[in-house]
């Protein structure tokens, strides 16, 4: 027990050891502040850069939202709750891979709504829309000191910009104040397969080409590993495939809707108008509620992409940046080690100890209880008379072999006892024991009056046989 104890007094050192190295090696990450370089889009996130008052607004507000955390499969799934319309909002921490990109759209296509909120989103997520094409561009980008909560160096120079044209998306709202970091959205028509004679003059000699040069021509087209803009889907009859503009400035569309399949795809080219910073400038957070929830049903804000995936473990990270992982650790690597000390043989093997757990007490019940069983009420009389004639013999001063009228004559001079009846207790006894028939009353009433003359006597047999097995043991 003492080389547990030392054992186990050694373990808890070692452990509080390793706390106070953890403890005093921990170097506490500060989180970092929001600014436009490196946004955090999360509706998590409740800082400048952040949209949780848009989404916390909405669900205030009765609408249906919610944070999906799962990847684009859990889309084309038949199990779970299905969303009406996906947000995915800035530039996401996790980007979208070729294969998302594909199930996002292909959701899309069969009535899905996708609603883009980025100054210069991923191509792969703007497919084009029959002979139009849809591309960004940012003019002004962010410096890495700008604060993001001052509403001066966010809008500087920045007019407020009316509805281009009464739509949905524009219900409600008489002018938006996007940042001067807003980016711009331009829509042209595909080139002209057809070929034209250079010698025609109703031609100029010149093709139908895009009016923009930065035309997504140069854009890879997802999936296909080219260059060129995505492969037109077709789009249902009577539905043009032409982008509807609803806000526009000189250079070009701040918000326009186009289809793709069954379904539609918004793009809003900047994501201050619906984050905390700038959702409540003008009728920002009208225009907002429009563009997210236009569509009706579930609304869900991708938070997958956002590094938020529900395959995270809320318990790991939340001690995510502390010592308490490493803590917990050490702790499993100490009593692995442990166990597999106390399993491994350190020295020769030993044989077992073998412990005696036989008592004499279990010998006296087992011939109690066969003797019972066997009706042997003469051997459990003689064991008890050989005892007592041999003390009574003794008390006397006689020889043990003594004629019993002998022992009993002299006990009763010595202690007052009748001889009568001592001998013919005697007699019985010793009549029983030779094969006289008896019963077990009989013999229970013997061998009480054998006990009631030792304690006459005071010679206490059972009392000094329990005390020299007790001197033995």
């Amino acid at each position: 027990m003492r080389q547990r104890l030392v054992i186990i007094i050694t373990l808890f050192v070692v452990v509080g050891v390793l706390i106070l190295i953890n403890a005093a090696s921990y170097v506490k990450v500060e989180q970092t502040p929001d600014s436009e370089t490196s946004p955090d889009r999360s509706t998590l996130n409740a800082g400048a850069t952040g949209t949780r008052a848009l989404y916390d607004f909405l669900h205030e507000s009765g609408y249906q939202v919610a944070r999906w955390r799962e990847s684009t499969d859990s889309l084309l799934g038949l199990s779970g709750p299905k969303p009406a319309t996906i947000v995915v909002i800035g530039r996401t921490l996790v980007p979208f891979s070729e294969s998302e990109s594909k199930e996002l759209l292909h959701w899309v296509e069969h009535g899905g709504r996708l609603v883009i909120i980025d100054r210069n989103p991923d191509h792969l997520l703007l497919p084009s829309s029959g002979e139009w094409t849809i591309a960004t561009h940012m003019t002004t980008f962010p410096w890495t000191d700008i604060d993001p909560s001052n509403f001066e160096q966010m809008t500087t120079g920045v007019q407020p910009v009316p509805p281009s044209q009464p739509t949905l998306l524009a219900r409600n709202v008489a002018e938006i104040l996007p940042s001067r970091f807003a980016g711009t959205i331009v829509a042209a028509a595909r080139k002209s397969d057809k070929k034209t004679n250079p010698n025609d003059k109703s031609t100029g000699g010149e093709t139908d080409e895009p009016s923009d040069k930065s035309e997504p021509s140069e854009t890879p087209a997802p999936g296909t590993g080219g260059y060129g803009p995505a492969p037109a889907k077709v789009q249902p009859s009577g539905v043009s495939p032409a982008p509807v503009v609803s806000f526009a400035r000189t250079s070009g569309a701040l918000l326009l809707e186009y289809p793709h399949g069954q379904g539609s795809i918004v793009l809003l080219s900047d994501p201050f108008i619906v984050a905390n910073n700038g959702i409540s400038r003008a009728d920002n957070l009208q225009l907002a509620v429009n563009v997210v929830t236009g569509h009706g049903g579930l609304v869900a804000f991708d938070e997958f992409h956002q590094g938020r995936s529900a395959t995270h473990n809320a318990l790991i990270q939340y001690f995510e940046g502390t010592p308490v992982l490493a803590i917990c650790g050490q702790i499993v690597l100490i009593g692995l080690m442990v166990i597999w000390s106390r399993g491994t043989r350190f020295a020769r093997p030993l044989p077992l100890p073998q412990v005696d757990r036989r008592s004499s007490l279990e010998f006296v019940a087992s011939m109690a209880e066969l003797q019972q069983r066997a009706r042997a009420h003469d051997l459990a009389l003689e064991n008890i008379y050989g005892r007592v004639r041999r003390v009574l013999a003794r008390h006397g001063g006689v020889n043990y072999n003594s004629p019993r009228a002998e022992i009993a004559a002299r006990v009763a001079v010595r202690s007052g006892i009748n001889q009568q009846k001592l001998e013919t207790l005697m007699r019985n006894c010793e009549e029983a024991i030779n094969g006289a028939p008896t019963n077990a009353k009989e013999s229970l009433r013997m061998v009480r009056q054998l006990r009631q003359i030792e304690s006459a006597l005071g010679l206490g047999t059972r009392e000094r046989d329990a005390k020299q097995a007790a001197e033995e043991i």
